[in-house]
């Protein structure tokens, strides 16, 4: 009996000393005020700001006219999308690494000005892709413009895949269509639309001014788009881009092999230069099998990576 009652005056001391407990805590938690429950709700605070970009802007020389409320809101438009993008952005600023020095000598050898190479992120983020329309390649030409301006295109051989060959070809249409509309703005609009589009709609509109013309949404963005990868990758530390220079895709390094005659099995090829049909296909992608008839028997350049130049893992200490 007397176990029992120690027990029991045990037991009623633990728990009132929880139920008083709870109720202080309780109590501290209903008195807390709407600002220290915010603050332990969300410890940590995450700012999204909007980027900031220059108060006078241009593109290729020519004057973007920022007064115009429209063209004002188009390019913040994109400077909130590809700043806060950050894997497509990261990516771009990788790639150029590699890319801009093979681009920017021909866009130079045939008088394109510098700012033409942000075109080409914007059409494919250097990329190989091919679109619902089957517009191909960095430049996304499709067949028909390709062939026009002296691209190789069939089942064994696209040039469309060829980076300094289908540079060659955009600069012949970026050239063509800024004699025909007079601006460099006009020539990059009827890249996306097609010259035929663009004149259609000058026509109609009763206008030579690329930032005064009521296009689809794709073209009325693609200048925007340009502009502000121009600005975000001149600029990255400025909006939050931090990508050390060890990061950076290095640019191939690579030998030239000239081809005249057929070649029976590209596997076999490139076995003969000690690297496999990956690797071959990696340098070259305008081949497109693993053969070439070449009944034409036209000189074909293929590429080759200088020996030790493939493998370069960026060291890091973690």
């Amino acid at each position: 009996m007397l176990k029992n009652n120690k027990f029991a005056r045990i037991f009623s001391a633990v728990f009132f000393f929880l139920l008083i407990t709870f109720t202080f805590n309780s109590s501290i938690s209903w008195m807390s005020s709407p600002q220290q429950k915010e603050i332990n709700m969300f410890p940590q605070k995450y700012r999204i700001v909007s980027p900031p970009f220059p108060n006078k802007l241009d593109f290729c020389g020519e004057k973007v006219p920022l007064e115009n409320m429209d063209v004002w809101e188009r390019i913040d438009r994109e400077f909130i999308v590809n700043s806060y993008w950050h894997s497509a952005t990261v990516l771009y600023l990788k790639r150029a690494n590699r890319w801009f020095p093979v681009i920017e000598p021909i866009l130079e050898a045939n008088k394109i000005p510098d700012d033409m190479k942000y075109l080409a992120i914007a059409e494919s983020g250097f990329d190989n892709v091919v679109s619902p329309k089957g517009a191909t390649g960095f430049w996304q030409f499709i067949s028909e413009a390709g062939k026009k301006y002296g691209l190789e295109i069939n089942n064994e051989i696209d040039e469309r895949y060829h980076v300094e060959k289908s540079t060659e070809a955009a600069c012949k249409y970026l050239n063509d269509s800024y004699n025909k509309f007079g601006t460099w703005a006009m020539a990059a609009a009827s890249y996306n639309m097609g010259e035929n589009g663009v004149e259609t709609q000058m026509e109609r509109q009763k206008t030579n001014n690329y930032y005064n013309l009521v296009l689809g949404e794709e073209t009325s963005r693609y200048m925007a788009r340009i502009i502000s990868l121009k600005i975000i990758m001149e600029h990255p530390e400025y909006f939050g881009f931090s990508v050390d220079s060890d990061d950076l895709y290095r640019p191939y390094e690579t030998f030239d092999v000239s081809v005249s005659g057929k070649i029976d099995n590209f596997a076999d090829f490139a076995l003969q230069y000690g690297i496999n049909y990956k690797i071959l296909k990696m340098y070259n992608p305008w081949l497109r099998e693993n053969y070439l008839t070449n009944r034409k028997k036209q000189t074909y350049v293929i590429k080759m990576p200088l020996r030790g130049s493939i493998y370069v893992i960026p060291e890091h200490e973690f």
